[in-house]
């Protein structure tokens, strides 16, 4: 993807709040309550939700949908995701690279985040969530795909963008801007 095609299917990304704005603080009162959850079982929820390869990432929809897909058994639907993962990815990677807004676990370098994370990707840009726009377009696909699961496929989605707000990883409107781009 590059910015003529995101332009071409009429994605617009809000740039980040500004740091100060009623937004901004907002955002970073809600991410200190979700500290909060660290070690619950809502965190540990959020410590599987970091892992987005369709392989394993499926597994995260099985309630939803009713049933297990595995990887192996569907080829196609992997090989759809993958290229889903990507481009959903790499549009938040686009939008990212307008401005950088510093992580919750990069604003704090004592905050936890419930993952392995390295200096270099806490100083990584939070806004829009890329975890939340892929998290979005998987549950659009497999919505489409099973359409009588749809909002509860969808669910999942929001789900997975909640929790990379329980992480540390993304403030609320990194999540909600990252989780519209996927959607579209």
């Amino acid at each position: 993807l590059d910015e003529t095609v995101i332009g071409a299917l009429g994605v617009s990304v809000p740039a980040p709040p500004s740091p100060g704005s009623p937004e901004d603080i907002t955002d970073r009162e809600a991410s200190v309550r979700l500290a909060a959850l660290a070690d619950t079982d809502r965190w540990l929820l959020a410590t599987r939700h970091a892992e987005l390869r369709p392989g394993v990432a499926l597994a995260h929809f099985d309630c939803a949908l009713g049933f297990r897909i595995e990887a192996v058994e569907a080829p196609r639907l992997t090989a759809i995701l993958t290229r889903v993962l990507h481009d959903a990815n790499e549009a938040a990677e686009l939008a990212k690279a307008r401005g950088h807004r510093p992580r919750p676990v990069g604003d704090d370098p004592d905050r936890r985040a419930c993952q392995v994370v390295t200096p270099a990707q806490r100083a990584t840009a939070s806004h829009p969530s890329g975890s939340a726009s892929v998290g979005a377009a998987y549950g659009a696909v497999l919505a489409t795909l099973v359409p009588d699961r749809a909002e509860a496929v969808t669910g999942i989605g929001r789900q997975i963008a909640i929790s990379r707000m329980v992480c540390g990883m993304h403030y609320p409107s990194d999540v909600e801007d990252g989780a519209a781009l996927g959607a579209t």
